[in-house]
């Protein structure tokens, strides 16, 4: 279990857990960023970025031999009154402003789209009702582009929803305008043989505040990477997530936070629950304040809860700190069994094990649960959670 670290204002410990620009640091091992697939070799598996993942297991994403199918996936959109929901071409000047691709898997699906959805919340249109995004997978490959783009001072909750089965590469970019608040849910809820492997770009504008809630359930493989940058100062992004990791499943998030621009805040508190032989859930937290970041003030947690014997979690935090000019920031990381003690207090006072369980599970989650803000999605992924555990009675 690793302990938190937290440096304060001007601690004289901030050099010691300090990280050079020529480090191991997997944010600086990667390949640089880049549109073109050809700037990614193809990944062997003892890359730094693709150590932990089963290459054999993506279909081809990653080499180049998964090609689109017409029966891929179909989205919809439902927005409320003055959402402007638009499908654009390539050339379309929004597309990757966000983000570029770090990984050849996302420089693949950013090569191989056709059409984009572009979803756009005005200027100062503060929405009082969700807009919903729903992915469902029909069978085959598909490559796909996403834009939510929020004006200045405008307020949206979005929740993307992924569903059915299907291979699917995919690039999703957030640009928030000065001043916006943006809340997305994006729930990964796939049938059991989908393969779903994804870039999550948020560029956040002064003053501007973005808020992520990533939540895996299904699938067999499923590789996440939300990466957030600053585009003024006084940007604030929380990133949450859970996950929940059955046998043979492999659940995989890699985090990237970018400190780029002086006084900006960010938190990261991811917590997943696993169960049953071969069940693997890898998370990476990776922190950059670089030398320009005065001020920032950044924290990040991840936390698992093994419920059997078989399963796996690889957690890796990474804070990289180029300034002693800082708030602060910290890191903490825990795996740990059930704890039975927990288990005994509840049963002894007259609470069958079944319930026992259920009610320890439900309390690990619900810090973050709560945190979503859309009733219907907290109810759906409570009732999911019991219908996980019923698999361990």
């Amino acid at each position: 279990m690793a302990e938190a670290q937290n440096i304060p204002v001007g601690s004289t410990t901030a050099g010691q857990i300090a990280v050079a620009a020529e480090s191991t640091v997997a944010t600086r091992m990667s390949a640089p960023p880049s549109f073109d697939v050809a700037d990614f070799p193809v990944p062997h598996g003892r890359e730094e970025e693709w150590r932990f993942t089963p290459l054999e297991r993506l279909r081809g994403l990653h080499d180049g031999t998964a090609t689109a199918t017409g029966d891929g996936v179909k989205v919809t959109v439902e927005a409320p009154e003055g959402v402007v929901v638009e499908t654009v071409g390539r050339d379309d000047a929004r597309l990757g402003r966000a983000g570029t691709p770090v990984d050849r898997i996302a420089a693949q699906a950013y090569s191989a789209f056709e059409k984009a959805s572009v979803v756009t919340v005005p200027k100062e249109t503060v929405l009082t009702e969700p807009i919903r995004i729903a992915v469902h997978g029909e069978g085959g490959t598909a490559f796909a582009h996403q834009v939510i783009e929020l004006g200045a001072f405008a307020e949206a909750v979005v929740v993307i929803d992924h569903t059915g089965d299907a291979v699917l590469a995919a690039n999703v970019d957030y640009l928030l305008g000065d001043g916006a608040k943006l809340t997305v849910v994006c729930v990964q809820d796939w049938d059991d043989k989908a393969v779903h492997v994804a870039q999550h770009n948020a560029l956040i504008g002064r003053d501007a505040s973005f808020k992520s809630v990533v939540v895996t359930f299904g699938g067999d493989l499923v590789r996440l990477h939300p990466r957030v940058t600053y585009a003024g100062p006084g940007g604030e992004a929380e990133l949450l997530g859970l996950y929940f990791t059955d046998a043979g499943q492999h659940q995989e998030h890699r985090l990237l936070v970018d400190h780029n621009t002086p006084h900006c805040k960010s938190n990261v508190v991811y917590k997943g629950a696993l169960q049953g032989e071969a069940a693997h859930a890898v998370w990476i937290g990776d922190v950059l304040i670089e030398a320009k970041a005065e001020g920032t003030d950044t924290y990040e947690m991840n936390r698992n809860l093994v419920l059997t014997d078989g399963a796996r979690v690889d957690s890796v935090p990474n804070l990289e700190i180029e300034t002693g000019e800082i708030v602060g920031a910290g890191h903490a990381s825990a795996t740990g069994r059930f704890d039975d003690e927990q288990l005994f207090y509840l049963m002894a006072r007259g609470i069958p094990e079944h319930d026992a369980r259920r009610l320890v599970v439900r309390g690990f989650f619900a810090e973050l649960v709560q945190q979503i803000g859309v009733d219907d999605i907290e109810e759906r992924l409570l009732v999911k959670i019991d219908e996980e555990l019923e698999a361990t009675v």
